[in-house]
């Protein structure tokens, strides 16, 4: 999970870079999709599997939410500062505790309580020294971002207790993603990247899929718990990439934001993991 993590936030480096050398969205949205989809078909056919999914609607939702939260990640990453976008797109597990408050029964839990109360005073702590007048719209997206990977994650949930395999759901998603990135070339075009621009959409690609391979392997073989904390050292690796490349300089207020997203974040899934009936 800490490669995983570390995958992802190089990930978030590589996607800023492509903006700045001229990708456009759409292209990055691509490059991150296709090397998954290719490897996935090609391990499909030498295992003959089927890539018959057991349920197209759930797919359908996970795809929906999925494909909605990266784009506007993706968004954010490419308009604010790196440990900026990466903590708002890691609120997936407080608005999973808001949907348990509402209307999952959990609605007298204190610790889920707790945890909202503490992530979003976290949310509020980065985005106030963080944010200027210009980059509010990109924050949005990026809780956008965190709001859609939690209804995606209850999605893949169900999908894993009807016994769809991992590998077939990250087919499917892959696959979204590219369909959806080529809608997105239609209307804004391919891009004007540079010979950096398309390494960095390479990059994008490459530590994307490593991400999500080890990610996968951590989640299959690991403590569900223990691996669902780790998710959260990617806000670390993220803020020190930023600092290393790009002189993001968080102050005192920031990085006790981001403290508090995190806190809140393994309160949540600590939670979550102890009362599963609930979950």
């Amino acid at each position: 999970m800490l490669l995983a993590s570390a995958m992802f936030a190089i990930m978030g480096s590589f996607v800023k870079l492509a903006t700045e050398h001229g990708a456009s969205l759409p292209q990055i949205v691509l490059f991150r999709g296709f090397p998954s989809v290719i490897l996935l078909l090609l391990w499909a056919r030498a295992a003959r599997q089927s890539i018959v999914p057991t349920s197209w609607r759930l797919h359908l939702w996970r795809n929906v939410a999925g494909v909605t939260s990266m784009w506007s990640g993706f968004f954010a990453l490419s308009h604010l500062p790196l440990a900026t976008a990466t903590s708002l797109n890691y609120t997936a597990p407080l608005f999973i505790a808001c949907w348990m408050l509402g209307w999952g029964g959990a609605q007298r839990d204190p610790v889920r309580i707790a945890a909202v109360a503490l992530g979003f005073g976290g949310v509020i702590a980065v985005l106030r020294p963080s944010i200027n007048d210009d980059q509010w719209l990109a924050a949005l997206f990026g809780l956008l971002a965190g709001s859609m990977s939690a209804v995606a994650m209850l999605q893949i949930r169900q999908l894993g207790r009807i016994g769809e395999p991992e590998w077939r759901t990250v087919l499917f998603f892959s696959l979204a993603v590219c369909l959806s990135s080529t809608a997105g070339l239609a209307i804004d075009g391919w891009g004007y990247a540079d010979l950096l621009g398309y390494a960095a959409l390479v990059g994008v690609g490459v530590s994307g899929l490593f991400g999500q391979l080890a990610m996968t392997r951590a989640f299959g073989v690991g403590s569900a718990l223990l691996t669902a904390a780790l998710q959260y050292s990617t806000i670390i690796f993220a803020a020190l990439l930023g600092m290393g490349l790009w002189g993001d300089r968080p102050d005192n207020l920031a990085w006790a934001g981001m403290g508090l997203i995190i806190a809140a974040g393994l309160l949540s899934v600590w939670r979550t993991m102890r009362m599963p009936a609930d979950s």
